[in-house]
C-alpha cells in the first residue's frame, strides 16, 4: 500500500483557483515582507504537502521541540527547522496577516503570524547540525538568514518563477501515478548529484525489491561545488532512457535546499518521500553529509534513536565500490575481497578529476554520463577564466 502522509493527512494550503483573484486583491492591501528563494520554496512545499504535517513556518515552541527532541509538539517526528528568518526584528504583531513576496516583489502567499521570536543561532545549530562552526555550509547559511523569525500558518496564492518548475512533482501527483501503475512497494531515492555507478547500484537494488523506483533529486540551493540541478536532471534522463526499465522508474525534482545536516537530514528526507507515497527509502553511506562533520554511518544509526517509528521502511546500505576481482559493483555485504581490489566511488572524487581535466574511469561513472559531466565542467572552467 502507498504510505499514508506523515501525520495522517496530506496538508494542502493552496488557494483554489476560484478564490485566487479575490484573495490576491486582499493580499495587495496587506503589509508585506520580501524573502529569499529558499524560503519561498519552503513555503510552496508546506502548501503542497511535501512537508506534511507542517501548515506553516515554525513557532519558537516548534523550533525548540524539533531541535532538542526531534518531535513536533503535535507528536510527529520531525528533525529539521523550517523557519522564516529575518535579519532585523519585525514590526508585525502576533495575530496580523501579512503578504509574502519573492525577490521580484511578486506576492506568493500570506501568513497569519502566531509568533515573533529571536533564535539562539549557535545553540540551535549545535542541536540540529551537531556543530556551531561557520565552516559547515548548512550552519553558515542558517546564520546568514538572521536571528529573528516569524511563525504561523501560510496560504499559497501563486508559485514563484523557478527555472526547473517543469521537473517538479507534487505528492498529490505522485500518489496518483503510483496508484495508477499499481505500485504497492515504492522505493524513494534522494540525491544531490549526477548519478555515478554506486548510485546506480543502489537504484538497481531498489528495483529488485520494489514495484517502482522514485528518483527525487534536490533541485534547490546546493553548495557552489555541487553540480548544477539542470545537469543532474539531464544525466538522470539519460540513465533512465538507456539503462533502466522506464515503466518502473519515475523522476521528479524536489525544489528545496540542501541543509547538509547529515543524520537529521536523512530522517527529513525519508519523511518527505513518505509524503510522496514511498513505502521504502534508501539511506547510503554519509547521507546528506559534508566534509568530515559526520560519521559515515551516523545516518543509519539515527533511525534507531528516533522517539517513535516514522512509518517508512529504511533500506540501509553500506560501502559500495567496484571490485576488480568480482568484475563489477559490490558492497561490504556481497564482496569478500581485500580493500586493494576495490575502487570506491564518490562524486567528490569525480568532481576533482573533472576539474583536473581527467575523464572519470568507467568503474566510477558510465561513459555516457561522464561525457555530459566533462562538457559541463569544461564550460564552467571557461566561464571562470573569462
Amino acid at each position: 500500500m502507498i504510505a499514508e502522509p506523515h501525520g495522517g493527512k496530506l496538508i494542502l494550503r493552496k488557494i483554489p483557483d476560484s478564490f485566487k483573484e479575490t484573495f490576491m486583491e486582499e493580499a495587495k492591501s496587506l503589509p508585506s515582507i520580501t524573502v529569499d528563494v529558499d524560503t519561498i520554496l519552503d513555503m510552496e512545499n508546506i502548501a503542497k504537502g511535501v512537508f506534511s504535517p507542517l501548515e506553516g513556518f515554525m513557532t519558537k515552541e516548534e523550533l525548540e521541540e524539533v531541535a532538542h527532541k526531534m518531535m513536533l509538539p503535535s507528536g510527529e517526528v520531525w528533525t529539521i527547522p523550517i523557519l522564516l528568518q529575518l535579519n532585523e526584528r519585525p514590526s508585525f504583531p502576533k495575530g496580523e496577516r501579512i503578504a509574502i513576496r519573492d525577490t521580484n516583489l511578486k506576492i506568493i502567499g500570506v501568513m497569519d503570524i502566531e509568533d515573533v521570536f529571536k533564535i539562539d543561532l549557535e545553540r540551535i545549530a549545535k542541536a540540529v547540525w551537531g556543530t556551531d562552526s561557520r565552516e559547515h555550509p548548512g550552519v553558515s547559511l542558517f546564520y546568514s538568514k538572521g536571528e529573528w523569525a516569524i511563525g504561523g500558518k501560510i496560504w499559497l496564492v501563486e508559485e514563484a518563477d523557478f527555472p526547473l518548475r517543469d521537473w517538479e512533482l507534487e505528492p498529490s501527483e505522485t500518489r496518483k501515478i503510483f496508484s495508477y501503475r499499481g505500485w504497492k512497494k515504492i522505493v524513494g531515492f534522494q540525491t544531490r548529484n549526477a548519478p555515478h555507478r554506486a548510485h546506480e547500484y543502489l537504484q538497481r537494488l531498489a528495483l529488485e525489491i520494489g514495484d517502482g523506483l522514485f528518483i527525487n533529486p534536490i533541485i534547490g540551493r546546493k553548495k557552489k561545488d555541487d553540480f548544477d540541478s539542470g545537469l543532474i536532471i539531464r544525466a538522470y534522463e539519460l540513465l533512465i532512457e538507456k539503462f533502466f526499465p522506464k515503466e518502473r522508474v519515475i523522476m521528479g525534482g524536489l525544489a528545496t535546499s540542501m541543509r547538509y545536516a547529515g543524520p537529521r537530514e536523512a530522517v527529513f528526507h525519508a519523511i518527505i518521500r513518505k509524503n510522496f507515497g514511498c513505502t521504502h527509502f534508501i539511506v547510503g553511506r554519509d547521507h546528506a553529509g559534508v566534509g568530515n562533520f559526520y560519521d559515515p554511518f551516523e545516518a543509519h544509526r539515527i533511525f534507531d534513536k528516533l522517539p517513535k517509528d516514522i512509518g517508512i521502511e529504511i533500506i540501509k546500505v553500506g560501502n559500495v565500490f567496484y571490485c576488480s576481482i568480482c568484475g563489477g559493483m559490490a558492497s561490504d555485504k556481497t564482496c569478500g575481497h581485500a580493500d586493494k581490489y576495490r575502487t570506491y566511488v564518490s562524486m567528490t572524487k569525480v568532481r576533482k578529476m573533472l576539474m583536473e581535466g581527467t575523464m572519470p574511469p568507467l568503474e566510477m561513472v558510465r561513459l555516457e554520463i561522464a561525457k555530459l559531466l566533462v562538457e559541463y565542467t569544461h564550460s564552467k572552467i571557461k566561464r571562470m577564466v573569462e
